[in-house]
């Protein structure tokens, strides 16, 4: 069967169940026809792509990117050198601009796939209703450059909400759309702040000698964590996955208080910088996920170390032992807070966890965070995040193999061409 696509000469790393690696890769109407020896797939009208040696990966999947919010401030992000910036002006006009701008930084980045972790209608601008159903339009259009994941919020970003509004939010439909551009199936629950700015809910103290609190609305702290238990169990019972915004310890016990014993769902915490080892088991035995964030932990850490102390910042962000643990991990930029490069997001978790060198297995270990986590995360492992022949052809093409190099050298590995379905997103002829 002739391709319509056919890239050979270089390496494709699939990240399959076997971690095959091969030389070549055919596509055929927007799916993977076959990985490995391909040139009996080229016919009169495929196109032909010699990588001349260059790398292929699946495509990168962030897993907690705000786009809109990204194409509006590109190129500032809100944290710089470490210190939060005030948002600049943009020339964006509308959602809509927005969101095809973020769509051209990812696809010059091998970002193929993205969630767009809080849109709704207790919000404005960048997070608003309005935003979704700019992205339903586009995707009914075929406009998108990536395939984008919403999580609905039924409350304020980084603010209040309501166990009265979130269950009217429940019973709202989500715009219809393809799932396989537009997947509209989770919501977004914001437990509580930060360490640094003294709102994460914690068993330790703050300076002042507080401990932070829940955003969720109550009559009391108990009536509040009542309300956010209540609000996860309406929303496992209907269905819907949660992704809940919760870094400090306290705000991850309360969900698991509802879900260590109901697992499925694919429900996931959102950050976890104060996340315990023992919580961290009990995630894992659930199949509750963690989605990370490292340039932000490097970021922070001297800024918790000024809010909770020295000792509590050096077990922040326990990315090892997220590893160790065995539960769905992610790592995501939460852009625009920092840069949406994965590559620089990778090199950070390396450094993290000690590595020095090349160290292959655990640059392979770190990408699949980017690609087959992140799909499975999305609920659609089956059909995308690896190079499987029957997925579909979302794949980046690098300068260079980054599992032969260290992971402190990523960020200088250029990405060349992005592909989405097979079709070149960015990127001039390869070759």
């Amino acid at each position: 069967m002739s391709a319509d696509l056919v890239v050979l000469g270089g390496t494709v790393h699939t990240f399959d169940q076997r971690d095959r690696v091969v030389t070549g890769l055919a596509v055929r109407s927007g799916r993977v026809l076959a990985v490995g020896e391909v040139r009996r797939h080229i016919g009169p009208a495929t196109r032909v792509i010699d990588l001349g040696g260059r790398t292929v990966l699946p495509g990168i999947n962030d897993s907690h990117l705000h786009a809109a919010w990204m194409g509006a401030r590109w190129p500032h992000t809100l944290l710089e050198d470490n210190e939060f910036v005030e948002p600049e002006v943009t020339d964006v006009d509308s959602a809509q601009e927005a969101i095809l701008r973020a769509g051209d930084v990812c696809a010059a980045l091998g970002i193929t796939s993205y969630t767009e972790p809080g849109l709704g209608p207790g919000e404005t601008g960048c997070f608003s209703q309005t935003v979704l159903e700019q992205y339903a339009w586009l995707a009914a259009r075929r406009l998108l450059r990536a395939r984008v994941t919403v999580l609905r919020l039924f409350g304020r970003l980084d603010g209040p909400s309501t166990l009265p509004d979130f269950a009217r939010g429940l019973l709202t439909p989500p715009p219809r759309a393809d799932p396989s551009w537009l997947a509209v199936n989770g919501v977004k629950i914001f437990a509580d702040g930060i360490p640094p700015m003294r709102t994460a809910w914690t068993h330790h103290c703050y300076p002042d000698g507080s401990k932070g609190a829940l955003l969720v609305q109550g009559v009391d702290e108990a009536d509040r964590a009542a309300n956010l238990r209540m609000m996860v169990e309406l929303a496992h019972l209907a269905g819907v996955q949660v992704g809940v915004h919760a870094t400090g310890e306290r705000s991850v016990e309360a969900v698991l208080e509802v879900l260590a014993d109901r697992p499925g769902g694919r429900h996931y915490i959102v950050h976890g910088d104060l996340v315990t080892p023992d919580q961290l088991r009990r995630m894992a035995a659930a199949g509750i996920g963690l989605t990370a964030q490292p340039v932000i932990a490097a970021a922070m850490t001297g800024a918790v170390a000024e809010a909770l102390g020295p000792e509590v910042a050096a077990r922040a962000w326990p990315l090892a032992e997220a590893f160790d643990s065995g539960l769905p991990l992610t790592l995501s930029s939460d852009a625009p807070v920092v840069t949406p490069d994965w590559r620089v997001h990778l090199a950070s978790a390396a450094e993290r966890l000690g590595s020095k060198g090349v160290d292959p297995d655990l640059v392979r270990r770190l990408l699949r965070c980017w690609t087959t986590a992140a799909a499975y995360q999305d609920g659609a492992e089956d059909w995308k995040g690896s190079l499987v022949p029957g997925k579909v052809a979302d794949f980046c093409v690098l300068a260079a193999d980054p599992l032969t190099l260290p992971a402190a050298d990523l960020p200088s590995v250029a990405v060349l061409a992005t592909f989405v379905g097979g079709r070149q997103v960015f990127g001039a002829e390869v070759a």
